[in-house]
């Protein structure tokens, strides 16, 4: 036992591998011996070790999975993130320049109507000054001509009073005096009327230009208005279609994210389930050898057993037949005391003849008796040894298709779970889609109704100037200004 021990730590320190033990074993046979019992003690001792080996790696693995899928969720996470700060800073760009693009044309439409009032101003003086510079030469024209008149009246009435030689020369100084006066009374009357007209045409004139510089203004502040309102569709049409562009690539990044996602999920299971089966077949064929090997043992035991089991025959043989001789001892003593002395010799020949008869069958039928056991107990270890196999593989079996079974089902499940996510981003999409077009609504809704109000409110104080204005040219006498009709355009 000791020199036993030397050999299997020698063994050990060696790096023997199992198969050195199974040919230790097999030389020293016995399962009952020593060597077999600590032999079998180590043996499972190294089966405990690589199952909790095994074990522990599939525990390892199973983390490294765990911490691969961690480690994606945060990454995509990461992306999500970064790419939704992306879209809020285009977002945030894209109002500020709106925002600035409003301001420049805000302080355009300011400068283009200083300018326009400059404009307007200089214009109406010009057409002032034309006014008043024509009026200069026709009443010049018209003074001219009433000197002309004047003087040819004075002439023909003078001649007149040449050709009268009845009157006094004192009444016709008087007469003539009198027509001058007359005359130049009237002329002073058409001269005040010309004045008077010319003053009317002046401030009527001055009047219509004003009227038209409102309507001119009216003109441009529809303009601008409508420019400014057009500007801000255009800006919030870019808006909308930089937010649908904005959603697409959401959508599509959070599909690929998903499919990705999904995809090292499929693959780590399936790697899972590879190394499940790797360690079952694993687990199987050990199985498998173990029994193999035991039931070589019992085979290489068996003969032992059953020169014991011969052994034993062969003394109850060997007891009955010191019972017989015993028996036949007896009795022969008792044929000698019943029988004649001269009947002795033939007696005991027939009494040794009957015992060597009975011995031999005897014989044969214990030499019977030892074939039928040795041929009994070899069928009924190989029938034990084959339906110990088949209950193992019928195990062995079970436990396949129960883990095959399990590994469906976890594919199903997976799968499932992968179908419930695709339908849950598909109802997030369509769901954002669908606030993103009633937003989209609400907001051209908001701008046309804007647009609307600040037309017509910008409608009715124009209307309410130039109505004003006309009012103000009626009360100073005026009459009705030619007034001229606002754009039709302005809802553009």
């Amino acid at each position: 036992m000791l020199a036993w021990l030397l050999n299997m730590n020698v063994a050990m320190m060696l790096g023997l591998k199992k198969r050195s033990y199974e040919k230790m074993m097999d030389y020293y046979g016995d399962l009952d011996s020593p060597f077999c019992q600590v032999t079998k003690q180590i043996h499972q001792h190294e089966q405990e070790n690589e199952l909790r080996e095994q074990m522990s790696g599939y525990k390892r693995m199973r983390r490294q999975h765990q911490k691969q899928l961690i480690a994606l969720e945060n990454k995509l996470k990461a992306e999500m993130d970064e790419h939704r700060l992306k879209l809020q800073k285009e977002v945030e760009t894209q109002a500020n320049n709106a925002h600035i693009e409003l301001e420049k044309l805000a302080k355009r439409h300011t400068v283009h109507c200083e300018k326009e009032m400059k404009t307007t101003s200089s214009d109406e003086k010009k057409f002032q000054q034309q006014i008043v510079s024509q009026q200069k030469k026709d009443l010049t024209t018209f003074l001219d001509n009433q000197k002309k008149q004047y003087k040819l009246c004075k002439e023909k009435i003078k001649e007149e009073m040449n050709d009268d030689h009845h009157t006094p020369k004192k009444e016709k100084q008087e007469r003539l005096s009198k027509h001058k006066e007359n005359l130049q009374h009237s002329q002073a009357e058409e001269e005040a009327q010309v004045l008077s007209q010319q003053r009317a045409f002046y401030d009527r004139n001055c009047r219509g230009f004003k009227r038209k510089v409102v309507i001119k203004r009216h003109t441009l502040e529809q303009e601008q208005i409508r420019e400014e309102l057009n500007k801000k569709k255009t800006q919030k049409e870019m808006e909308h279609a930089m937010l649908i562009r904005h959603d697409e690539s959401t959508q599509e990044l959070e599909h690929r994210q998903l499919k990705t996602l999904q995809k090292l999920r499929m693959d780590l299971i399936r790697l899972q389930h590879q190394t499940e089966l790797e360690n079952q077949i694993e687990y199987n064929n050990r199985r498998e050898r173990e029994l193999h090997r035991k039931h070589v043992l019992e085979l290489r035991q068996q003969p032992k057993n059953l020169k014991a089991m011969e052994l034993q025959i062969k003394k109850q043989f060997q007891d009955t037949c010191k019972v017989q001789t015993r028996q036949y001892k007896a009795l022969r003593h008792h044929q000698m005391e019943v029988t004649p002395k001269s009947e002795h010799k033939a007696v005991l020949k027939a009494l040794k003849e009957e015992q060597t008869r009975k011995l031999a069958i005897l014989a044969e039928q214990y030499e019977q008796s030892i074939n039928e056991m040795m041929a009994s107990q070899a069928l009924r270890l190989d029938e034990a040894q084959e339906a110990e196999c088949q209950a193992l593989r019928h195990q062995l079996q079970q436990e396949m298709e129960l883990l095959n079974a399990y590994q469906s089902k976890i594919k199903m499940q997976t799968e499932a779970q992968h179908d419930r996510e695709q339908q849950k981003l598909e109802h997030k999409v369509l769901l954002r889609r669908a606030h993103l077009e009633q937003k989209i609504e609400e907001e051209l809704a908001s701008l046309q109704k804007e647009r609307t109000e600040r037309i017509k409110h910008l409608l009715e104080r124009q209307a309410r100037e130039i109505d004003t204005f006309d009012m103000e040219s009626l009360r100073l006498g005026f009459g009705n200004l030619v007034a001229l009709d606002p754009p039709k355009d302005i809802y553009r």
